[in-house]
Formats: C-alpha cells, sequence, structure tokens
C-alpha cells in the first residue's frame, strides 16, 4: 500500500487516501487511457477509411483500460479485492457511458463515488 502518513483507519488517512485514489484514477482515465482506448473500448466506434479492426476488438480495449484503473487501485491501497472490485465497477460503468445510459459527468461522478466506497469500507473497520 502507498504510504499515505496516517493509517487509512483515520479520518485524515482515509482523505489522503480519497486523494491517492482520486490521482490514480485522473492519470488511468487520461495520459494512460490515449486516445486508441478512448475510441476503441466504444462497441460503436467505426475506425475510417483502411483502417479495418477485428471484430470484438472493442471488449479488449475496455478491458485493457479497466485493468489499468484496477493496477491503480491495487497499487494505491494494496488490496486485490478492492482491484477486482474497480475492474467489474469501472467496466460497467464504462459500457453504461458507450452505450449512453450515462453521460461523461455522471460516469465521472460514479467513478469518484467507487472511490470512496473503498475509503468507506476502510475507515468502518470491515476491511482490515
Amino acid at each position: 500500500m502507498l504510504d499515505l502518513a496516517q493509517s487509512p483507519a483515520t479520518l485524515g488517512g482515509g482523505l489522503n487516501l480519497f486523494f491517492a485514489l482520486l490521482v490514480g484514477h485522473a492519470l488511468a482515465d487520461y495520459p494512460l487511457q490515449g486516445e486508441y482506448l478512448a475510441l476503441h473500448k466504444n462497441r460503436h466506434f467505426r475506425a475510417s477509411g483502411a483502417q479495418q479492426q477485428p471484430t470484438g476488438l472493442w471488449i479488449h480495449c475496455l478491458l485493457a483500460h479497466c485493468l489499468i484503473h484496477a493496477g491503480f487501485v491495487w497499487l494505491i491501497t494494496g488490496r486485490a479485492a478492492f482491484a477486482a472490485a474497480e475492474l467489474v465497477l469501472h467496466f460497467a460503468l464504462d459500457a453504461a457511458k458507450c452505450e449512453r445510459k450515462i453521460n461523461f459527468h455522471t460516469d465521472q461522478a460514479l467513478h469518484a463515488v467507487c472511490k470512496l466506497a473503498y475509503v468507506a469500507v476502510l475507515l468502518a473497520g470491515w476491511v482490515k
């Protein structure tokens, strides 16, 4: 787990952890996602011209993007269970965004709520 100077079981430590998770999210969602994953994770995206892509490429791109997020959660919290939750939740939220069931702002807010939930679980003492 990232050394956050305070135990995540304290409010200050929880805030530090939440901030670290948001930083990880920003890195994974913007510079580490890149244009290729951002476009091709959407099953409705069609490349133009000679850029023929394999059928089903979107699932690999969406999964790769979600694994990057899960990796950050694992590195920051030290908990594989949170990483697994992040993988599933991030996949579901981004798929919903690609299907236009939620918009970009709702997607980002719900990702932050997920990070807040991991911190709340630690603060509540449900996971050591």
